[in-house]
């Protein structure tokens, strides 16, 4: 029989973007047991009937004891508590990764709480939906997508290939980046995005002047633009708070792009705004 890459691997929260990684690796056939660890009892008997994990606990120090990598897939600001938690219980040589959408905070406050032998390799696979918990998850998530990781001076050579082998097994392109250049490329990738589309949503809802709610007559436009708003409120509260300065940078950056339009739109000034619409729609069919 074939060694798998991890023999034993536990994953602190079954959601989507937890669940779908060992789903990933289940299919590539490069896992062997997935202990699930999570508060909702609930949410782990549904990721254990959907064959997301193997067999869960909610003793998150017992679950990681025999497993050879852990990975961490809670909201961003309980990351340095629950490897807290964890890393003292982690067998020598055991990885410990996380696939949260912050790095320099999240990096600077758990690689002073590692073990003698215990290895930290910090990563962010890109890619989600504005869907969550474990009947989320799916094993081609991963596909054809970019997983960042964001190793430091003190991250293990070959903690950093075996966790890199796993996202591509999982179906990623993998890129190695700075922790500081990630939280700013996110901030205006991702974060500002999600601003923007929860902003958007409650200043429409709060248009009271027709003495309805307005949203009920949003078609596909507003209803596309706005998806990720249905994403998980403290995930993204905790995104906010982490990843501050980055992100106030974008929203300052946004503002003044967005009063620009608003003054040609004022003016009167047709050639600026056709300018600034085929610009923007040049650079989105880039995308594609």
């Amino acid at each position: 029989m074939q060694e798998v890459l991890i023999p034993k691997m536990t994953v602190i929260g079954t959601g989507l973007i937890g669940g779908s990684l060992s789903l990933a690796l289940k299919a590539a056939g490069e896992v062997g047991e997935v202990t699930g660890v999570g508060r909702g009892l609930a949410n782990l008997e549904t990721a254990l009937e959907l064959g997301v994990i193997d067999r869960f606990t909610q003793d998150a120090e017992a679950a990681v004891a025999d497993a050879d990598l852990v990975f961490l897939s809670t909201p961003v600001l309980t990351l340095p508590a629950m490897a807290a938690r964890g890393l003292p219980h982690m067998k020598p040589g055991a990885i410990l990764t996380d696939g949260g959408s912050v790095k320099e905070q999240i990096v600077a406050e758990i690689e002073p709480l590692l073990p003698e032998g215990i290895h930290f390799v910090p990563g962010h696979p890109i890619a989600g939906t504005e869907r969550s918990g474990s009947s989320a998850a799916f094993a081609s998530l991963y596909q054809d997508r970019r997983c960042i990781l964001t190793p430091t001076e003190k991250t293990d050579a070959a903690a950093l290939e075996l966790v890199t082998r796993m996202w591509q097994a999982a179906g990623s392109e993998v890129v190695i980046m700075d922790v500081v250049k990630h939280d700013r490329i996110l901030a205006a990738i991702s974060h500002l995005p999600h601003m923007v589309a929860y902003a958007l949503v409650n200043a429409v809802a709060s248009d009271h002047r027709y003495g309805e709610d307005i949203l009920k007559y949003s078609a596909g436009g507003f209803r596309d633009f706005t998806r990720i708003a249905s994403s998980d409120p403290a995930m993204w509260r905790d995104i906010a708070l982490s990843n501050r300065e980055a992100l106030l940078e974008m929203i300052s950056s946004f503002e003044t792009m967005l009063a620009n339009l608003k003054e040609d739109i004022a003016a009167g000034n047709d050639d600026d705004l056709f300018n600034f619409f085929l610009r923007s729609k040049e650079r989105r069919d880039a995308l594609l």
